[in-house]
C-alpha cells in the first residue's frame, strides 16, 4: 500500500522560509517524478513543482520559481519543498503526488499559512 505523509506546514511571516516534506512509503520515490500542489481557500489545486525521477531536475510553477526548491532524499524515500521569501498568496493546503500506474496518488495535505 503506498502512503504519502506530509509535514512541515504552519505559519510564517511575509519573508520567511518552510520546509515541507513527504514521506513515502511502498514504493521507491526515486523511481517517479514527485510532485507537489497547493489549493487556496475558496481555490483550484494548482501545480508547484516536480522532481523529475532518477535525476534531480525540476520544473517549477513561474509563481515559485527564484523563491521555491524541489528534492528529494533517496535514502529516506522522501520529497522536500525548500520554500523561501514566501509571500500571502503562497498561503495554501500543500500536497505531495505521484503517478502510480494510471492513478495519481496524494498525501493529506500540509497548511502553510504566510501572514504578518
Amino acid at each position: 500500500q503506498v502512503q504519502l505523509v506530509e509535514s512541515g506546514g504552519g505559519l510564517v511571516q511575509p519573508g520567511g522560509s518552510l520546509r515541507l516534506s513527504c514521506a513515502v512509503s511502498g514504493v521507491n520515490v526515486t523511481a517517479y517524478d514527485g510532485h507537489w500542489f497547493r489549493q487556496a481557500p475558496g481555490g483550484e489545486r494548482e501545480f508547484v513543482a516536480t522532481i523529475v525521477s532518477f535525476t534531480t531536475v525540476q520544473d517549477l510553477a513561474n509563481t515559485v520559481k527564484g523563491r521555491f526548491t524541489v528534492s528529494r532524499d533517496n535514502d529516506k524515500n522522501t520529497l522536500y519543498l525548500q520554500m523561501n521569501n514566501l509571500k500571502p498568496e503562497d498561503t495554501a493546503v500543500y500536497f505531495c503526488s505521484i503517478r502510480e500506474g494510471g492513478t495519481r496518488l496524494w498525501g493529506q495535505g500540509t497548511q502553510v499559512t504566510v501572514s504578518s
